[in-house]
């Protein structure tokens, strides 16, 4: 069994620097608190940039795999937090947006699909506690 383990250590007032398995490190604070200059991101938003990735990652190698790259991907994450305490992500809503001029929708179809329902373990973390909604946008240059 793979293990990720990585160290967090607060830096001062509410920011802490965490690595990553990678090598890399990277700042998180309290968004609410006066951080100054400090350059960083919030715990909860990491981890719709985490949804994403994880998701973009297998859908871009299944769609090089099918032979159906895009000129340009993006995706949108939009959340809700709760409003009691804990806070957490109860709905979630992942918009796919792919550009070319000869797009496959078939492909992209499939290639999302694939990752949502069985390649990205991020996405099957968040469908424990939140409503997931896919929507997929396609757009002809």
């Amino acid at each position: 069994m793979e293990k990720n383990i990585i160290m967090t250590k607060w830096i001062q007032k509410s920011q802490f620097e965490s690595d990553n398995p990678s090598g890399h490190s990277f700042t998180m604070f309290d968004k609410s608190q006066d951080n100054g200059d400090v350059i960083g991101f919030a715990p909860k938003a990491l981890m719709l940039s985490s949804l994403a990735g994880c998701s973009g990652l297998d859908v871009v190698s299944l769609l090089e795999k099918m032979r159906a790259e895009v000129a340009d991907f993006k995706i949108e994450v939009t959340a809700e937090l709760t409003d009691e305490h804990p806070k957490f992500y109860n709905k979630v809503k992942v918009d796919y947006h792919f550009t070319d001029s000869e797009l496959q929708p078939e492909k992209i179809q499939k290639a999302v699909n694939l990752s949502v329902t069985k390649y990205c373990g991020v996405m099957e973390m968040f469908r424990q506690f939140s409503d997931v909604e896919i929507e997929i946008h396609l757009h002809n240059i």
